[in-house]
């Protein structure tokens, strides 16, 4: 269910991570290795990147599989940027939104990926959608399980919440609603990122001014580490900091 990769740390060119190394990301769309659920990521594909000066991302998104798209590999090859967010995308069931629904979503300096499903969609999460107001509602991109995930979690930014806190409030509130979801979530600003490791693989590699938070690793580097299930992962160029979530209390059952 979809892969993703977010860096922060000196310039680089877009492709030097998402398309040059041996299990990129481009190749985890066609051949991932550690993916649990799915096994071709061809619905769509997309990355956004900050340029110096700018707090709002760029972002490039195609609705068909990146091997397809030719433009990528060359914009890949030229643009460089010091963060970054790329994601390849495997749909939890047929829809109509094509490009929309792929990652990252973005809004203000946000980036956002979803690597997962929300178990039950639509109906398991009607609850948490009404108490979005309507205007929110009604600004969603897609009409899928990732977009309201996003628009769960940027009303939660949009009030004022650090992006930690907001992005673990938002993983319980959804699982409690919708258990066995599985809800990796992936969210930069530029100078932060922060990730869920919640029903799928994730691994992070850390040193020397950078970090990489990635579904999986794209070489074989021995400094890859795997975030253990149920983390908050939170990172800057300079440290990486895990910390456990617990699984949301069952609720009770209606009278």
């Amino acid at each position: 269910m979809c892969r993703h990769l977010a860096f922060l740390g000196p310039p680089a060119p877009l492709g030097d991570l998402l398309v040059r190394p041996p299990h990129s990301l481009f190749v985890q769309s066609w051949a991932p290795r550690r993916q649990r659920h799915g096994t071709v990521n061809a619905d769509g594909f997309g990355v956004g990147w900050y340029a110096d000066g700018d707090p709002a991302p760029a972002r490039y998104r195609r609705a068909g599989p990146v091997w397809s798209d030719l433009s990528f590999a060359d914009l890949a090859r030229v643009v460089r940027s010091g963060a970054f967010l790329g994601a390849v995308r495997d749909a939890t069931r047929a829809g109509a939104d094509g490009e929309a629904a792929a990652a990252p979503f973005t809004y203000g300096p946000w980036l956002f990926s979803h690597n997962g499903m929300v178990a039950g969609w639509p109906n398991s999460v009607a609850e948490l959608a009404r108490s979005l107001p309507v205007e929110e509602l009604l600004s969603l991109e897609a009409r899928c399980d990732s977009a309201l995930v996003w628009a769960l979690l940027l009303h939660r930014l949009r009030s004022g919440d650090e992006l930690p806190q907001a992005l673990a409030d938002t993983v319980t509130d959804v699982a409690a609603a919708a258990p066995g979801s599985r809800l990796n979530l992936l969210v930069t600003d530029g100078t932060q990122i922060a990730a869920t490791a919640w029903g799928d693989s994730l691994w992070y590699l850390a040193g020397g001014g950078r970090a990489v938070v990635a579904s999986e690793p794209y070489d074989d580097d021995p400094e890859w580490r795997e975030v253990p299930d149920r983390t908050l992962l939170t990172a800057s160029r300079t440290d990486v900091l895990p910390t456990p979530l617990k699984d949301p209390e069952p609720k009770e059952p209606m009278a």
